[in-house]
Parts: C-alpha cells; structure tokens; sequence
C-alpha cells in the first residue's frame, strides 16, 4: 500500500527531535506539504528542513503563550494556503517531586498544563474553525501517552493530568465535529526513547523501562510516524475518536 499525502498540507507541533521529527520526515516522504514548529532548536530545525520534501514551512512558537499559539495556526494556514491536518506532538515532562516547596511545584504543574493541554486546546480551537469552513473538513491527531491510562510516577503528575485532559479533549472533538467532516483521533505511545526521556531514564535506568515492556527493546520515534501517516491519508476516518496504544505491550486496556 502506497500512502499518497501530496495533497495534504499539515502542522506537527515539536518537530525538531523525537517523535515530532520522525513524524514530519515520514510525512514529507509521503509528499505531504508539512509546516514544522520549534521553540528553541533553531539548528536542529534546520538540518530536519534540509532533509525534508521543498515544500517543507518551518515556524517558531513558545506554546507557553496563548497569542503566540494562535498566531502559529494563522501562519500555518497562511504559508501553506491551506491546512488538512494537525498533529499535536509538541510537550514538556518536568521532573517534579511532591517535597518540593509548594509554590515552585505548583509553577511546575502550570507550566506543563499550558503547554501540553492548554495550546493543544488553543491549536484545535483554531484548525476547528477553520476546518469547518472547508468543504473537506479536516483531521486533527494528538499524542498523548500511555500515562493518561495507567497513570505515572509521583514525579510526573502534571504530565500524566495533562495528558488525560488530552484524552477527553480528543473524544469530545470527535463526537462534537463528525458531522462538520472533522475527524480526531489520539495516539497514545508509552516510553519512547527521545531526548524527553533521558532524565527518566537517568534516575529509574533503561533496565526499569526494558522490564515493563511486554517487547524486548524500547520503542523508538519511528514505531509511531507510519501510523500517523496512515490516519492523515483518510483511511481511518470511520475510527474517528479511537486512542491507538503504541506502548510495546506495558499496558493493554
């Protein structure tokens, strides 16, 4: 099977490592027209460019502020003259302990919330309406975790909170916007190896990882891009609200 997505334009949020990255070079692969967001790895963007199809975009946001989340859907839209599909991947997981001071930890908890669910609420606010005035409506994928199911350790509350609001926020759109040919769909990896992932593994080790894992190797970014692109190609819309688990079996609900 050959996934054609050159005629789809689309905006992946964190694009420049882990998962964000591989989604958006299989996208380009797929020939799709793919606009790419950063916040601060500004070379890191580039040389993800330089690999990419011509028709790559790439846009800087600080997803900690509402306007310049806004903004990015404009631009989007904007410089690609269009927008089909939005994948939400960009997100922060701060280690924080419960003993720390309680105004530091709740600073910690804020600050994840708004990047994690408050611009991802932001981000589908924005390709909403816009989808609705399109005739082909439109399909928005958001990367949760595995840990909005199961739950994480002490040391990463917020993360685990923001992403079950991603859960809801997912299936909500789904069933609110079907008929306006909007379609959502959310994918929920367990432990991926990514930078993201290094102070995890750095306190618990990649043994700890490797043991709740029903497969023998740590998932990698690229595990989860094919995937992605089959949902922007149209042929699981009829799945429209379903959580797909990438997580190597460590937790099957």
């Amino acid at each position: 099977m050959k996934i054609d997505l050159s005629k789809q334009n689309v905006l992946v949020t964190g694009a420049s490592r882990g998962i964000g990255r591989e989604i958006a070079l299989q996208l380009s692969k797929c020939g799709a027209k793919v606009a790419i967001h950063y916040h601060q790895s500004e070379n890191a963007i580039h040389r993800l460019a330089a690999e990419m199809n011509s028709r790559t975009t790439i846009l800087k946001a600080d997803l900690s502020q509402p306007l310049e989340v806004i903004t990015l859907v404009i631009d989007a839209i904007n410089k690609m003259k269009g927008l089909d599909v939005v994948v939400n991947n960009a997100a922060i997981a701060t280690f924080s302990p419960l003993k720390k001071d309680d105004l530091d930890w709740f600073e910690e908890w804020t600050d994840t919330m708004m990047v994690n669910l408050n611009a991802v609420a932001l981000i589908c606010k924005k390709t909403v309406e816009y989808f609705s005035g399109q005739k082909g409506g439109g399909r928005i994928i958001n990367i949760a975790s595995r840990a909005a199911f199961r739950g994480d350790t002490e040391d990463y509350l917020a993360y685990a909170a923001s992403k079950g609001g991603m859960v809801s926020l997912t299936k909500s759109l789904a069933r609110a916007y079907g008929k306006h040919n909007i379609k959502s769909f959310l994918i929920a990896p367990g432990f991926v190896k990514t930078d993201m992932a290094f102070d995890f593994i750095k306190k618990y080790g990649e043994k700890h990882v490797v043991d709740d894992l029903a497969l023998s190797e740590i998932t990698q970014p690229k595990d989860l891009a094919p995937l992605v692109c089959f949902i922007a190609s149209g042929m699981m819309d009829h799945a429209t609200g379903t959580t797909i688990d990438v997580n190597a079996g460590s937790y099957l609900h």
